[in-house]
This record gives structure tokens, C-alpha cells and sequence, in this order.
């Protein structure tokens, strides 16, 4: 056995061939000579044009989730941008030829982790919807987990997370491999959650007044100061607790648009979401497909021994 040699240690004690490319973490490939001097010299691969841009979106996300609470406008703004420039450093990594690992990692890291924070803001927001919002997240992170796991492990360490063949789903080889498919349906299902945000902060519908005067009652008047409407202060210990800030946050815009946006961009949500389940059950597939592989390379299971 000592002469055996795994697939991994051949690939990674190999030089590719003359001319030979190698895929890198996000699907793009180049070409697997080194020079002498590359070697000597190692590129910081960190201070990659698109990675600085990766933290840019990292800095504007948190700006965002500071302002989140009271601030819409301001939050919706740095948290757009955010969200446009992961369509960005896909182009700076292909125009300097700087497509890594790292950074297509990084790019779904902070994807997972921003459209997570958001929701986590939306599940406060909407108590009574906090399941929903709560399972969107579990969704949202499993089926990617599942997907990258499954690829490295099944397809290899060179391969991308995006390339999917059409054998083995004809919908993500589609969404992955079309790039105006994949920016419409990540923007799309972004702006839905931004749209949703900002009705927390207009629709009586799905954010009520907390205080409403009793009709009838004496001193039902809406003016400033009158006993119906008394300072907020006076009501809540901090003024960070969730009524508070819901209270602060009660008919702050108007809600024409975000209806709009909302109603707008709500099926290239759910789309979004079916396509999460999908990519959860065929990566559960693969990854079951392997196990079998594996138990027969072993002889498994083998026959009990009679007592």
C-alpha cells in the first residue's frame, strides 16, 4: 500500500502540464505555470483588487445594521450599495485576472451573514412573523453549506460551488451559470427584504401604533403632549427596549413605494426560496451518492458474526 498514491497527493505533487488551466474557487480559470519569480515573490492575495472591495461591503454592511434600528433611509442606502457591489468585484476579479478561492468565499460569507442580519432585524420587527423570518435564515444557510460541502467533497477541491451540471439540475446549472439570472434573482430577493424593512417603519398594517387613543375617551387628540400620547419616556424603562423602538419606528415614512417594491419583487423571492430547497435536496443527494460509493469501496455492511 505503500505505493499507492490517492488522487489528492498525485494532483498536488504534479505540475500541470504545458498549457493545462486550473479552476479556481469561483469557476474562472488560469493558467497553472508559475514563474520562478511568482514563487520568490508571492502575490498578496488579501489586497486582490476584488477582496478590497469584499471588505468595502463588509464596512458598508455593518454601517447599515448601525443605522438599521431608526435610521431607514441611511440603512437602506449603505445596505443597497452593499449589495450591488457583489456584482462589482465578480468583474474586477475577471478584468485583473485575480479570481480566488478566498474571495468567492469571502463574497458568500458576507452574502449569508448580511441578508441573515437583516432578517434577524425583521423577525424583531414582526414578532408574530419571527418563525418565518427564522426559517428563511436556516434555509438560506443550510442549502449553501450543503451545496459548497458537497461540491468539495464530491467534485474536488479545484471545483466551484458554481459549476453545476445540467445532469444534475437542469434550474441550478441555469441560475449559476447565467449571470443575468443570478443578479436579477439575488437583487431581487434583496429588495424584497429592503422593501419589507422599510414597511416596518410605514404600514399601520403590518406595524401597528402602539399607542392608540380609545375613541371616545376625553383628550383623544393627536397634538403633542396630550395625556392620550404621552412621551415615551415616561412609559418605557429604556429607551432600546422593542416597544420604543417601535414606537420610534411607527408611521416614520410612507408606505406607497415599499408596497410597490415589495409586491414587485415577491415571486423572484419565493423563486429564490425554491431554489434554496433545491439546492438543499440535491446536495443531500451527492453527498448521500458518495456515502454509498464509499460503504462499497469498504465492503459495507458486512455480515454479522453468528453468536
Amino acid at each position: 500500500m505503500g505505493g499507492v498514491r490517492t488522487r489528492k497527493q498525485t494532483a498536488g505533487s504534479a505540475p500541470p502540464a504545458n498549457g493545462d488551466l486550473l479552476v479556481n474557487g469561483n469557476g474562472s480559470a488560469h493558467s497553472g505555470i508559475t514563474s520562478r519569480a511568482s514563487s520568490e515573490n508571492p502575490e498578496n492575495i488579501f489586497l486582490f483588487f476584488p477582496n478590497l472591495i469584499g471588505y468595502f461591503r463588509i464596512f458598508l454592511a455593518v454601517a447599515s445594521l448601525y443605522y438599521m434600528p431608526l435610521h431607514p433611509r441611511t440603512c437602506s442606502l449603505l445596505y443597497s450599495i452593499s449589495c450591488l457591489l457583489d456584482a462589482l468585484d465578480g468583474v474586477a476579479a475577471r478584468y485583473f485576472e485575480q479570481s480566488t478561492r478566498f474571495g468567492a468565499v469571502l463574497d458568500m460569507v458576507t452574502d449569508r451573514c448580511t441578508t441573515a442580519c437583516l432578517l434577524v432585524f425583521l423577525s424583531s420587527a414582526w414578532p408574530r412573523w419571527a418563525l418565518l423570518f427564522q426559517g428563511l435564515i436556516s434555509l438560506d444557510l443550510a442549502s449553501h453549506y450543503m451545496h459548497m460541502y458537497a461540491t468539495l467533497s464530491m467534485g474536488g477541491s479545484g471545483q466551484s460551488h458554481k459549476t453545476v451540471d445540467k445532469s444534475r439540475s437542469r434550474i441550478l446549472n441555469l441560475y449559476y451559470n447565467n449571470k443575468n439570472v443570478l443578479f436579477a434573482f439575488c437583487a431581487l430577493n434583496e429588495l424584497f427584504f429592503i422593501a419589507l424593512y422599510l414597511l416596518s417603519f410605514s404600514s399601520p398594517i403590518l406595524s401597528p401604533s402602539l399607542l392608540q387613543p380609545v375613541p371616545g375617551s376625553p383628550g383623544s387628540s393627536v397634538q403633542p403632549g396630550n395625556p392620550a400620547h404621552p412621551a415615551p419616556s415616561t412609559l418605557f424603562a429604556s429607551p432600546y427596549s422593542a416597544g420604543a423602538l417601535e414606537l420610534a419606528r411607527a408611521n416614520k415614512m410612507d408606505s406607497t413605494w415599499p408596497w410597490i417594491i415589495t409586491i414587485a419583487s415577491s415571486p423572484v423571492m419565493l423563486g429564490k426560496q425554491f431554489i434554496n430547497v433545491i439546492q438543499l435536496v440535491k446536495a443531500s443527494k451527492w453527498l448521500a451518492e458518495g456515502d454509498i460509493e464509499a460503504r462499497r469501496a469498504q465492503g459495507l455492511p458486512k455480515g454479522r458474526k453468528s453468536k
